[in-house]
């Protein structure tokens, strides 16, 4: 998981907030190989760090590093230090603007994500997490974003209380933890142009990948992914049906034991007879611990970045089966003819 304090620098309150990133295209071939190598070989989310600077209300990400692999040798934050240490060196930007990690069709919401960002963001204000999507990529939508958590999700994780008042009171749910913060990709002008050189040597035909009816696959998974977030869903609910199940029944056996203590403290009055000692109620009827509420929350915000997957995909493939209705007919009727 993403180092939480290493290298962190504070940065002045009155400085003006992030209202983009900009990042180099080293930097994002950087990411792209490394979470694709980590996809082929292991299936592991990959993770590494952002090198940059602030300049007035940009972010800069102009290099990265990945994290090491889990080893029980090695330090993480001993080597995210030495790895700044050796770019200084060599005249690279070295200061610590936040982390990267690979993503699963755009579903990255997870309480590891959430407070791994807390504490960069906290340490290091100007801070942001970059995901990467490998599978929507690797069908050739190039998906990359920057996220940084609201207000509302720092004084949550500051207070750690996750009880239905607590956020009922700030007003927080799945579609309020992260706040997306645009995100430009920068080159310099030769390699633009050796970019426009690429794509002039692209033959014409590469273009009919776009019409791949094969959406089985990735329509399964998704679905598959969607019910299995649902039924987790559904175990939460159950667990929070029963504490509202032993709660009134508590309050029924509280008010019963009540009204039993005043009944027998007025017979005891009748017999001019000392009322019965006081006695704690909470203490003879201990409350019930209340379930935490962010892992709910967290799985709701899956179940919602999925459906919204799905619906884009379906309309997306419901075009393209037109098109090639279209096409088909076009053709039968000029072979009829």
């Amino acid at each position: 998981m993403a180092s939480r304090g290493g290298a962190s620098r504070r940065v002045p309150e009155n400085e003006a907030a992030i209202t983009y990133v900009q990042c180099d295209g080293l930097a994002v071939m950087k990411i792209v190989k490394h979470c694709h190598e980590e996809s082929y070989s292991n299936m592991e989310v990959a993770q590494g760090a952002l090198l940059g600077l602030v300049v007035e209300n940009r972010l800069e990400i102009t290099n990265c590093f990945p994290f090491p692999k889990h080893d029980d040798t090695m330090d993480e934050e001993e080597y995210q230090l030495d790895m700044m240490r050796r770019l200084r060196r060599v005249n690279v930007d070295h200061f610590h603007v936040g982390w990267y990690q690979s993503a699963d069709v755009g579903n990255f919401l997870s309480q590891s994500l959430l407070e791994s960002q807390y504490h960069y963001q906290t340490s290091i204000e100007e801070s942001v997490v970059v995901i990467y999507d490998t599978k929507k990529s690797a069908r050739g939508f190039l998906t990359l974003k920057a996220y940084r958590l609201t207000p509302q999700a720092i004084a949550m994780y500051k207070e750690r209380d996750y009880t239905p008042e607590a956020l009922r009171n700030l007003k927080i749910g799945y579609e309020s933890l992260f706040i997306e913060v645009p995100i430009v990709i920068r080159n310099s002008p030769l390699t633009n142009i050796m970019m426009s050189e690429l794509s002039e040597m692209i033959p014409e035909e590469e273009g009919s990948k776009f019409l791949d009816l094969g959406t089985a696959s990735v329509l399964e998974g998704q679905l598959r992914s969607l019910m299995e977030r649902v039924d987790e869903l559904n175990q939460e609910a159950i667990k929070f049906n029963r504490y509202q199940q032993l709660v009134v029944r508590q309050q029924q056996d509280k008010h019963r034991w009540l009204l039993k203590r005043a009944q027998e403290n007025a017979a005891r009055a009748a017999k001019d007879e000392a009322p019965l000692p006081e006695e704690d109620v909470n203490k003879l009827f201990k409350p019930h611990t209340v379930p935490p509420r962010l892992n709910p929350m967290i799985v709701a915000g899956q179940i919602n970045t999925y459906s919204a997957h799905i619906s884009q995909f379906c309309s997306q493939s419901l075009a393209k089966l037109y098109l090639t209705q279209a096409l088909q007919n076009a053709k039968e009727a000029k072979q009829n003819n």
